[in-house]
């Protein structure tokens, strides 16, 4: 599969983004990121935090790729466009990210106290490495769109 035929199948629509679009981005990255790390919010909380700075970082590289999700199925399709953005070495960082969001949806519509602290503080650390990743994807492969220091 490529994004090409996710956007042949109506699973994806083209989206131009720019400078302003992925720096807002990262800004709620960073915020997330920091946020998370407050010992005094519920396990619950800091693990949701953590999700959604996930799921902002699979954005900017859907985004800079040139597309965005349907409405349908929004958060599954952009985690799961990680592995055709970044190669297939990524499949297991998508397998975990997938089951964090379904986590994440029990806990958000379902019930609480569905994360430990461990599960909170594991998608901390991966979303903080991921950052990483994208940040140095982006300079590599969209430099265009990250605002100079």
């Amino acid at each position: 599969m490529s994004l090409q035929t996710w956007l042949d199948n109506g699973w994806l629509r083209p989206h131009t983004t720019n400078q302003e679009e992925i720096a807002d981005l990262l800004g709620i990255v960073f915020r997330d990121l920091e946020d998370a790390n407050h010992t005094d919010l519920s396990s619950d909380w800091k693990f949701g935090i953590a999700y959604n700075a996930a799921l902002k970082l699979c954005t900017c590289l859907l985004y800079a790729e040139g597309f965005r999700p349907e409405r349908n199925l929004a958060h599954f399709r952009t985690l799961q466009s990680l592995p055709l953005i970044l190669g297939d070495d990524r499949a297991d960082d998508t397998a975990y990210l997938d089951a964090c969001r379904m986590k994440r949806n029990t806990l958000e519509y379902d019930m609480a106290g569905v994360t430990t602290d461990a599960d909170a503080a594991e998608l901390l650390a991966f979303a903080l490495d991921f950052r990483d990743d994208v940040i140095n994807w982006l300079q590599s492969n969209h430099p265009d769109l990250l605002l100079s220091e």
